[in-house]
């Protein structure tokens, strides 16, 4: 099985992503040639990203550093593994100018298909060193000066701790607040007049009752407690990451008096890190589902093609069982489809066509769905919703999302339906990590019991429900994000508990194909050719057999190989023209698209069509161009004789 190992590295490196982390961000490839930086990068170092592209991340380590973290780079690309801020490393980085300045460094490895990036999350600790260094020196200070000398001493210390961005706190053994900077001002939302005399466990979460007193404790006993991540609350009820040191106040005679923490908000971190474990789950969950998708196609296939051999060899009162086998083996095929959507893996068969006129077909299967204590409102549109979608997953999109609906009102309710057609602009697309441009916006809503936060969160995952054992699987919400995604579009969730829910679907518009659109075409037997030489590389052997007898009953001369390096064989011993290759895209050894790449130097008038399960490793791993000839799993011999006869027909 070949899966897609670069989803998550082109997710991680797109400028929405980078330019969202508010620190420097530089991914570096195992040879240590920087590959993408953000702005923050440029600012921070004084280089401009032509002149940091493809150059050696040395070149941002001081000179007295650098054989040291060659080393380090191969140790840790040998084992490589999440390392956070704040791990007490004393790290420096090195200026265009040649100044150097004290740095955190966070690294996020990344599998792709050309091995480990890294992702340096670099930031510059100066003014908390400088804070630090200043608080140190005022200490030392306030132990041996006079009055005179200690209060302009903490003058400037105030003003060197307002100055800071990080929140800066100050408190006595028992937690009383008795010094709030602006930087916490404006992390937390209190004022100091509001906050000094309260003690400090009101920005603790009552789910963490006891840490406070533990920090205390250690306080007392005069040990530091450094940058270590906790979550805080603001005024407001909002909840914070933060990045936390604490170290103990000492009076002129030695004695621990009170303790000062140094805190940053690393909120927007946390949010990218989590991304990056999102990406990475929903990558291996794909990868599960594209080799079970597969392999169950291959089988899928073999009962399609015994029906289709089968017909024509009974009598005519056993063809109702015939087609059950048929229709049974479809929804197979639909089963392994809804897997490959939330993958990302499923082809999509796109025409252009209109959301309002598809959502007319569509609510005539919900009412039964729905059921008559639930009222279904479409409004009056007026204006044509042009979207391009494969319209089969666009029913599925509506279907899913109904059925969510229905099962959060279960004494019924009211579920709408309604489309839009917005243009939006930069300043909106940008904040929602979008294309600006024209969309067409479907959303689904009901008024029943609604989610809450952690819920809400949660539902696109694969496998999750809140649903009882047996009652659901967890793919329908996860089905919808896969088919969107697949379809350029985005969505978004809105719920509250007791308020209902609105999923907003946006896809991109599709209006300026209207007139290149062009109805499909009924599915039909080609006319029979003969003289025809087709080499059938597959190596399933049921597969290969059935397939083989449905092209000879067709007039077509086979021959067999079960992979690529036999299907070498097969031309280099026949001397009769080959005129097509029918090949399997995944098979032991050399697969489809290596065998092709072989032989377009020395056959180039070979037509090829590809067969497959799933065609994620056609565009991302094999690099073919696109309009290929794809032969989906299961297929019906009228899609194989005639995708057959229209790749014979190309010039």
């Amino acid at each position: 099985m070949q899966s897609d190992p670069n989803i998550v590295a082109e997710t991680l490196l797109s400028a929405s992503i980078l330019e969202a982390i508010p620190d420097a961000v530089a991914a570096v490839n195992e040879q240590g040639i920087i590959i993408q930086v953000n702005s923050q990068t440029e600012l921070l170092f004084g280089y401009t990203r032509d002149e940091l592209m493809g150059q050696s991340v040395e070149m941002l380590v001081p000179e007295r550093q650098r054989s040291q973290h060659h080393g380090h780079r191969a140790s840790f690309h040998s084992t490589p593994k999440i390392r956070r801020m704040g791990s007490g490393l004393d790290l420096y980085a090195k200026r265009r100018d040649g100044s150097e300045f004290p740095v955190e460094i966070s690294l996020s490895p990344v599998a792709t298909g050309n091995g480990v990036i890294v992702l340096s999350v670099i930031r510059d600790i100066s003014d908390r060193k400088r804070v630090e260094e200043q608080l140190r020196r005022a200490n030392e200070e306030l132990e041996g000066r006079k009055t005179r000398e200690v209060r302009d001493s903490q003058n400037r210390l105030a003003l060197i701790v307002d100055s800071s961005q990080d929140a800066i706190i100050g408190k006595n053994l028992d937690g009383i607040i008795t010094q709030w900077n602006k930087g916490a001002e404006q992390i937390y939302g209190y004022s100091a007049a509001e906050i000094i005399g309260k003690n400090v466990s009101v920005l603790c979460p009552p789910d963490r009752p006891d840490e406070i007193p533990a920090i205390l404790q250690r306080i007392r006993q005069g040990q530091r407690v450094e940058y270590f991540e906790s979550v805080r609350m603001t005024k407001d009820g909002r909840r914070l990451n933060m990045s936390i040191s604490v170290s103990p106040i000492h009076d002129a005679d030695g004695r621990v008096v009170g303790a000062s923490a140094v805190g940053r908000n690393i909120t927007a971190q946390k949010k990218i890190e989590e991304q990056l474990r999102q990406s990475q789950k929903m990558e291996a969950i794909g990868r599960l589902a594209g080799g079970v998708a597969h392999d169950f196609n291959n089988l899928l296939g073999i009962v399609t093609a015994c029906t289709e051999l089968l017909r024509s060899h009974v009598d005519a009162g056993s063809l109702e069982y015939i087609d059950n086998i048929g229709e049974a083996a479809k929804r197979g095929a639909s089963l392994t489809r809804q897997l490959l959507a939330f993958s990302r893996r499923q082809p999509v068969q796109a025409q252009v066509l209109d959301v309002n006129e598809r959502l007319k077909e569509v609510s005539r299967l919900l009412k039964p769905l729905m059921g008559d204590d639930v009222e279904i409102v479409l409004p009056a549109r007026s204006t044509a919703a042009i979207v391009e979608a494969d319209p089969g997953q666009l029913d599925q999109i509506v279907v899913n999302l109904a059925v969510n609906s229905r099962d959060a009102m279960p004494r019924g309710g009211k579920l709408i339906i309604e489309t839009g057609v917005y243009d939006l602009d930069e300043a909106f697309a940008r904040e929602h990590s979008m294309t600006p441009g024209r969309y067409v916006m479907l959303a689904v809503s009901d008024n029943g019991m609604g989610m809450d936060e952690a819920t809400r969160s949660r539902i696109f995952e694969p496998f999750f429900t809140t649903k009882e054992i047996g009652k659901g699987s967890g793919l329908g919400l996860a089905t919808v994000y896969g088919i969107v995604k697949q379809s350029r579009g985005h969505i978004w969730v809105y719920s509250e508990l007791s308020h209902g829910t609105t999923f907003k679907i946006y896809l991109p518009s599709a209006e300026h194909k209207l007139d290149s659109a062009s109805a499909a075409g009924t599915e039909a037997l080609p006319a029979r050719r003969n003289g025809i030489t087709i080499l059938l590389a597959e190596d399933d052997a049921l597969m290969r057999k059935l397939t083989r007898k449905m092209l000879e009953e067709y007039g077509y001369k086979v021959l067999e190989a079960i992979d690529g390096e036999a299907a070498l064989g097969v031309i280099s011993r026949n001397s009769t023209r080959i005129d097509l290759i029918l090949t399997d895209v995944v098979m032991k050894g050399m697969n489809g698209p290596e065998l092709v790449l072989r032989l377009m130097d020395s056959h180039p008038e070979m037509k090829v069509v590809y067969m497959s399960g799933y065609t994620g490793e056609l565009v991302a791993h094999q690099g073919l161009q696109t309009g290929i000839r794809l032969l989906e799993k299961p297929f019906t011999r009228a899609a194989l004789l005639k995708t057959i006869d229209t790749a014979l027909d190309e010039g």
